[in-house]
C-alpha cells in the first residue's frame, strides 16, 4: 500500500528556568528544557488521498486479474471518494470508459465519457487531458459501429471547443474525417476538411507556416478522396501543393499516402516511370512507419516497372530485397521473370495460378490487360520478323489467342508505326515491308507521312472488313 503517514519529530519547549546549570551533568528536569518529544501526527488529508490512491491501484489489479465487474465497482468508488474532481477520479473514469467499451456497454460508456470530459476544463492539466483523450480515441476508434463513433467524436469536439484545446480538436476532427472517408461519405469529408483548412490559415487567409504538418495531413485525406473518385484534375493540383510544402515534419505514413496516390495518378496518365518512382517513395515511407501498406506499394512499383517495359529488376533495390519472398509479393516477382523473358505462356499460367493474389486487388487487376497486351505485342513482333507474308491464323496459334485479338493488336501496331505492314482481309494474311520503322524514319519525313497514311488506310479497311463480315 501507498501510505501518506509520516512519523514527525517536534521540538517542544517545556519550561523556562531562571538559572542555568553550572555542571555538564544535567538533571532529568533540566533535560526537559531541551528534550525532544516524538509524536504520531496523522495528516487526515494525506491519509484520505492515500486511501483513494490505494483504491485505484487495487481496482487496476482486478482488471489485470480479469475481474472486470469488481474493477468497475472499485473505480466508481474512487470517483465517489474524491471530495472534488481530481486526478484519481479522472484516471478511474478513463478505465471505466475502456471497460464499458470492451464489454459492449455503449450507453454506460458514453455516460462515463461525458463525466470524464467534465474534468477537462479545470480539474486536470491540459497535457494529462490530451494524453487520456487521445488514448480513449485510439481505443474506441477501432470500433466498426458508425453511430457510436459519430456520437463519440462529436461529443469530444464540443468539449474541446469549449476548453479551447485546438491541437486535440484538430486531431479529433481528423479522425472523424477518416471515419467518413472509410464510409465513402465524401460530402462530410469535404465539409470537415474545410474547417481543418481554416485552422491551418492565418488571420489574413494565407497558409500558417507553423501548421505545415497539419496542412499535409488534410491534404493526405483530400488526395485520397480525389483518388477514390478518380478526379485527376483536382488530384494533380493538390498533389503538387502537397509536395511544395516545406515547413513540415510529417509522419512517414502521411508522406507514404501522398506518394501512393501520386503513383496512381501517374498510372492513370500512363506516365509509368514517374508512377514507379512515386510508388517506391511510398514504399520507403510506409516501411519507415512500419505500415503493412508498404507491401502494397511495392506490388504497385513492380506493376509500373513492367508497364514501362523496364529491364531493371525492382527487387535489386536494397530496401525492396528483404520483401522478395513475402507471400503477397511472390506472385508479382514470378510475373516479372516471365514478363522480361517475353514468355507469354508462362505469364498467363502464372496469372491463373496467382489469380486470387493478383486479381483481388482492383488496382492491379485494372492493368493486367495492359500487361498482357505488352507481352503479346513483343511476342507478335518476334513472330512476324522473319516473314514478309504471314497467316493471321498462324500468329493466333503462336500467341494462343483468337484471330480477332490478333487483328486488334496488328491494327494498334500499324497505327503506332511499330510495324510497317498491311492486312489482307480476304486472304487473312499480314503483309510486311522489308523496311523497318527505324529505317523509314531515317529516310525523311515525307515518306513517313505517306506510310502513316497508308497504315491508317489499311487499318480502316481492316476494321470495315470486320464489320461487313459480322453483318
Amino acid at each position: 500500500t501507498r501510505s501518506a503517514r509520516r512519523r514527525r519529530v517536534c521540538l517542544v519547549p517545556r519550561r523556562s528556568h531562571s538559572h542555568r546549570p553550572t555542571s555538564c551533568n544535567m538533571s532529568d528536569d533540566e533535560m526537559e528544557d531541551y528534550g525532544f518529544e516524538y509524536s504520531d501526527d496523522e495528516d487526515d488529508g494525506d491519509d484520505e488521498e492515500a486511501d483513494i490512491e490505494n483504491q485505484y491501484y487495487n481496482s487496476k489489479a482486478l482488471v489485470e486479474a480479469g475481474n472486470h465487474a469488481g474493477a468497475l465497482a472499485g473505480f466508481a468508488q474512487v470517483v465517489s471518494m474524491e471530495p472534488e474532481q481530481g486526478e484519481w477520479g479522472f484516471k478511474s473514469l478513463k478505465q471505466i470508459v475502456k471497460l464499458h467499451f470492451s464489454s459492449g456497454a455503449r450507453e454506460e460508456m458514453m455516460r462515463s465519457y461525458r463525466t470524464l470530459l467534465s474534468y477537462v476544463k479545470s480539474s486536470v492539466t491540459k497535457n494529462k487531458s490530451e494524453k487520456t483523450i487521445n488514448s480513449i480515441l485510439n481505443c474506441v476508434g477501432a470500433s466498426d459501429d458508425a453511430t457510436l463513433l459519430r456520437e463519440f467524436y462529436q461529443t469530444t469536439l464540443l468539449t474541446l471547443k469549449e476548453a479551447k484545446n485546438d491541437r486535440l480538436w484538430f486531431k479529433t476532427n481528423l479522425k472523424l474525417c477518416k471515419m467518413f472517408f472509410e464510409q465513402k461519405d465524401f460530402t462530410r469529408v469535404s465539409r470537415i476538411s474545410a474547417e481543418l483548412y481554416a485552422f491551418c490559415q492565418t488571420e489574413h487567409g494565407g497558409v500558417d507556416q507553423k501548421k505545415g504538418t497539419q496542412l499535409l495531413e488534410v491534404y493526405a485525406i483530400e488526395i485520397q478522396v480525389f483518388t477514390e473518385t478518380k478526379n485527376n484534375k483536382k488530384l494533380k493540383q493538390l498533389y503538387h501543393k502537397a509536395l511544395a510544402v516545406t515547413s513540415a515534419i510529417p509522419h512517414p505514413y502521411i508522406l507514404g499516402t501522398i506518394r501512393e496516390c501520386g503513383g496512381k495518378m501517374h498510372m492513370a496518365d500512363r506516365n509509368f516511370p514517374q508512377a514507379a518512382s512515386d510508388f517506391f517513395e511510398s514504399f520507403k515511407n510506409y516501411d519507415e512507419a512500419g505500415q503493412p501498406r508498404r507491401v502494397q506499394s511495392l506490388k504497385y512499383m513492380v506493376l509500373a516497372n513492367m508497364l514501362m517495359q523496364s529491364d531493371v529488376n525492382p527487387f535489386d533495390a536494397q530496401e525492396a530485397r528483404p520483401f522478395r519472398t513475402d507471400p503477397e509479393v511472390v506472385a508479382m516477382t514470378s510475373l516479372v521473370s516471365a514478363y522480361q523473358k517475353n514468355d507469354v505462356t508462362q505469364f498467363e499460367l502464372l496469372l491463373k495460378k496467382h489469380e486470387s493474389a493478383i486479381m483481388a486487388d482492383p488496382f492491379v487487376a485494372e492493368y493486367v490487360n495492359d500487361l498482357l497486351k505488352n507481352i503479346r505485342t513483343q511476342v507478335l513482333i518476334a513472330v512476324i520478323k522473319p516473314y514478309t507474308r504471314v497467316k493471321i491464323s498462324f500468329i493466333a496459334t503462336e500467341l494462343k489467342i483468337d484471330k480477332k485479338d490478333v487483328q486488334d493488336l496488328l491494327v494498334s501496331l500499324i497505327l503506332n508505326g511499330k510495324i510497317l505492314a498491311k492486312i489482307d482481309q480476304v486472304k487473312d494474311v499480314l503483309e510486311t515491308t522489308t523496311t523497318s520503322p527505324s529505317d523509314a524514319n531515317a529516310e525523311g519525313a515525307p515518306k513517313d507521312v505517306y506510310q502513316g497514311l497508308e497504315g491508317w488506310a489499311n487499318a480502316i479497311q481492316t476494321q470495315l472488313g470486320n464489320h461487313f463480315m459480322q453483318i
